[in-house]
């Protein structure tokens, strides 16, 4: 079964937070999905990918660009999986149910929900999302940004 990992944001912002990890998943040679519930969402990561730092990218892309199944990092709205993704990432409050529930659109290592802790409803969504998932019987850890910015494992 995949893990499941929340990640609360509380220090940083997505658009900081979010780059560091997709470094860190491709250094291990992880294949990588970002899933966001917005076309605005998935255009400013789009751009953020390319601009993120004066002197790297990430390489990516989401349909629009073709050859989805050579994409390192393959950003979606839907539960696709066409690079056959070791890790997912779940972003502005997208649903990890229906994904998991899919062997075809599951990661095969780890699926990771970032949500804003400075947002009320996003919290709220989490919890419900970890309530629901806890009770159909997956393993989930929790994360949280400790004050320099790394993440602490907290259950």
């Amino acid at each position: 079964m995949t893990d499941i990992w929340f990640y609360h944001l509380q220090r940083l912002p997505l658009e900081s937070a979010l780059p560091k990890l997709l470094e860190l998943s491709l250094a291990r040679d992880w294949t990588v999905v970002v899933q966001a519930t917005s076309a605005a969402r998935l255009d400013a990561l789009d751009e953020l990918l390319w601009s993120y730092s004066a002197d790297s990218f990430l390489p990516h892309g989401s349909i629009k660009d073709g050859d989805p199944e050579t994409q390192p990092i393959f950003l979606t709205l839907g539960p696709d999986n066409p690079n056959s993704a070791d890790v997912r990432f779940f972003v502005e409050n997208a649903e990890l149910s229906p994904v998991l529930a899919d062997p075809a659109s599951a990661p095969t290592q780890r699926a990771i929900l970032m949500f804003d802790g400075n947002d009320a409803a996003a919290v709220q969504a989490a919890r419900e999302q970890w309530r629901r998932l806890k009770s159909d019987g997956h393993t989930l850890s929790y994360w949280r940004q400790s004050e320099d910015g790394k993440w602490e494992k907290q259950a």
